[in-house]
């Protein structure tokens, strides 16, 4: 087992968690930074041989304990054997990060007149309704041992009016996050709202370097373009990660119900 900083206790070693979306992007990124901390982790998606393959990556880099359960949250039924396979496996359930959604895609209709229900529908079902599933799922468990943290990743479009649909899913996490949070405090769980800005996931790097190939411009200078945070540069998977395995530990206990932004800063508004 390894650590992220070796001269710092999380807390998290022998802790057991659920990581949806976990074969890619940030879930993949947070499942490979609660192992590394001594987390045994159950990740999900809904792609088994990818899935599989992250599984075993993340075992091998960090010699933990990493089992993939191939899951639409989606659908209920498959997010109850989800919960009721990973309490058979590890003995029960410390931790859920919800990380389970489709992309936003600069190409889906943002404008009002364009914004048909169906894309609203298909948003809200994924991100908010999954992650109410996974939450439902896992609440008793957390309940009747006294300690729980949950963890959904939102995205700061929950902060700009850019796109209905998109703004919609995202402050809807954040609305069922501080509900959950209220209602399961007083039984010892966190539940925290993370929103990453534009993130470096293999998505990300896949795309630049498509664009690289066919403009001839460095990917250094593509995300230098796109890196408009006040960092002046794209934040990594593994540093929303970091941001989310902090959250996840018995650390992290003051905070709860709010929203953490990990997206390098927004230049000029001003949140509190």
């Amino acid at each position: 087992m390894r650590r992220y900083r070796d001269d710092v206790d999380l807390q998290l070693t022998g802790k057991r968690a659920i990581v949806t979306g976990g074969s890619k992007g940030i879930g993949l990124a947070v499942a490979r930074g609660l192992s590394a901390e001594g987390v045994d982790v159950v990740i999900a998606a809904r792609s088994a041989e990818p899935l599989e393959a992250a599984a075993r990556a993340v075992a091998a880099e960090t010699g933990g304990r990493v089992i993939p359960v191939p899951t639409d949250t989606g659908v209920d039924e498959q997010v109850r054997a989800l919960v009721d396979r990973a309490v058979d496996e590890l003995g029960g359930i410390d931790i859920l990060v919800n990380s389970a959604a489709t992309p936003w895609s600069a190409g889906k209709p943002a404008d009002w007149a364009a914004t048909s229900d169906d894309l609203v529908r298909r948003e809200v079902e994924i991100k908010v309704l999954g992650y109410l599933r996974a939450a439902r799922a896992v609440a008793p468990h957390m309940i009747s041992q006294g300690w729980g943290r949950i963890i959904n990743i939102s995205g700061l479009g929950a902060r700009q009016a850019n796109s209905i649909a998109q703004t919609i899913r995202n402050v809807s996490v954040s609305a069922l996050t501080k509900n959950l949070a209220d209602e399961l405090g007083p039984h010892g769980i966190n539940v925290t709202v993370v929103h990453p800005g534009r993130t470096r996931t293999e998505r990300l790097t896949d795309r630049l370097a498509k664009k690289s190939a066919e403009t001839g411009v460095p990917v250094e200078e593509l995300e230098a373009e796109l890196a408009t945070n006040s960092l002046r540069r794209i934040i990594d998977a593994s540093e929303v990660a970091d941001v989310v395995t902090f959250l996840a530990s018995p650390r992290s206990i003051a905070i709860n119900g709010d929203a953490v932004a990990a997206g390098g800063g927004i230049p000029g508004p001003v949140f509190y």
